[in-house]
């Protein structure tokens, strides 16, 4: 039996996050994972009970919406509320973050980054992950790599 790897699996973990998001500008989702193990999940969206942006549009302020928590810091926040370490972690997500999330993600400790869209790339968050030694990687989601998956599910077994 031919498995997809451990790269799409976790990037299609992001991708499906991603579908929740409620930011009409861009859905990101994002997956932090150690030792091949999956410990948060984020997407972008609006603080737990605010307005989201898919109800009543985008709060933008210097060409920024204000509003929108993004996924990586969702998932990193998932984290802390919940008392599970990062370090060493991982993080796959479908864009490459932010500055500001890109600070977040190596002050938490995470030493890879794997994302799939380039997207605004800033190049002081290369310049920074690259100090800090956080190993970066595009890894393209290839949907069709699961789409057997889904048309051929495995048979439950009675």
């Amino acid at each position: 039996m031919e498995r997809i790897s451990w790269d799409q699996y976790f990037m299609a973990q992001s991708h499906l996050l991603a579908l929740r998001s409620t930011c009409t500008r861009l859905a990101v989702g994002a997956t932090i994972v150690r030792q091949k193990r999956i410990i948060a999940g984020g997407y972008n969206g609006s603080i737990a009970g605010g307005t989201h942006c898919a109800d009543e549009g985008c709060y933008v302020i210097d060409q920024h919406c204000v509003r929108t928590i993004h996924a990586e810091m969702n998932a990193l926040l998932q984290c802390a509320k919940f008392g599970v370490p990062t370090e060493e972690a991982e993080i796959y997500v479908t864009h490459f973050p932010c500055l500001p999330c890109s600070k977040a993600i190596i002050q938490a400790g995470i030493k890879k980054l794997y994302y799939s869209e380039d997207y605004k790339n800033h190049p002081y968050a290369i310049e920074l992950f690259e100090q800090a030694g956080v190993e970066c990687k595009q890894v393209k989601f290839d949907s069709k790599s699961i789409e057997p998956l889904i048309v051929n599910p495995v048979p439950e077994i009675n």
